[in-house]
């Protein structure tokens, strides 16, 4: 099964070939360490034709901390593609047409872009993915960047907080497992990226 590939050959050996589909993968780690490029990475990476190994799919981008800028997504893109000249591709008939369809507006415009701007925003957003990949086809991944930002300050009632961030956890999970099975019917399937600062809830690490 294809899997999304990170361009970082040593994490991509690490995951056993890129991140994995059909799974919830949890990225954590302090401020700075780069949590933010992988998650751009991703959104690019998983946009790259068939024809080079890729999966010709589309992003979803929730963005809590305001971090996603799109000077480094068209950076990032205009990498992509220059890397995608090195790849052979399984169709040499087809291998100019592709190279020459790559774009960087055309990366931007298949992902799909939220800002939450407090808990409250980031929750409902979650709940209306549902209902979004029904009407956007070709979704692959869906990318929290972070999940706990909210949640980290000014958030008092630590009882309510565990129920909110293990709730969303739960409904990112059954996300992953619902359009895992809907792929058997259709060219959908999700994979899901969120990101953590080393939070512990109830014994998950989110």
């Amino acid at each position: 099964m294809k899997r999304i590939v990170t361009f970082c050959e040593d994490l991509d050996v690490i995951l056993g070939g890129g991140i994995s589909r059909k799974e919830v993968t949890e990225v954590g780690g302090v401020p700075g360490i780069g949590k933010t490029q992988l998650g751009i990475q991703l959104a690019i990476n998983v946009q790259i034709p068939v024809e080079f190994g890729g999966l010709g799919g589309k992003a979803i981008y929730i963005d809590t901390e305001g971090s996603f800028m799109v000077e480094r997504v068209c950076q990032i893109a205009e990498a992509c593609i220059e890397k995608l000249k090195d790849i052979p591709c399984s169709s040499e008939r087809k291998v100019e047409e592709c190279r020459t369809k790559l774009k960087v507006d055309d990366f931007l415009s298949n992902i799909f872009y939220f800002r939450a701007c407090n808990y409250t925003e980031q929750i409902a957003v979650i709940n209306s993915m549902d209902k979004f990949i029904e009407e956007h086809d070709k979704v692959k991944i869906i990318i929290v960047d972070s999940v706990t930002f909210h949640f980290r300050q000014d958030f008092e009632d630590l009882a309510l907080r565990t129920r909110l961030l293990g709730g969303m956890a739960q409904k990112l999970m059954r996300l992953a497992e619902k359009y895992d099975t809907a792929v058997r019917a259709g060219p959908m399937l999700v994979q899901i990226v969120y990101f953590y600062t080393g939070m512990v809830i109830t014994g998950l690490l989110i």
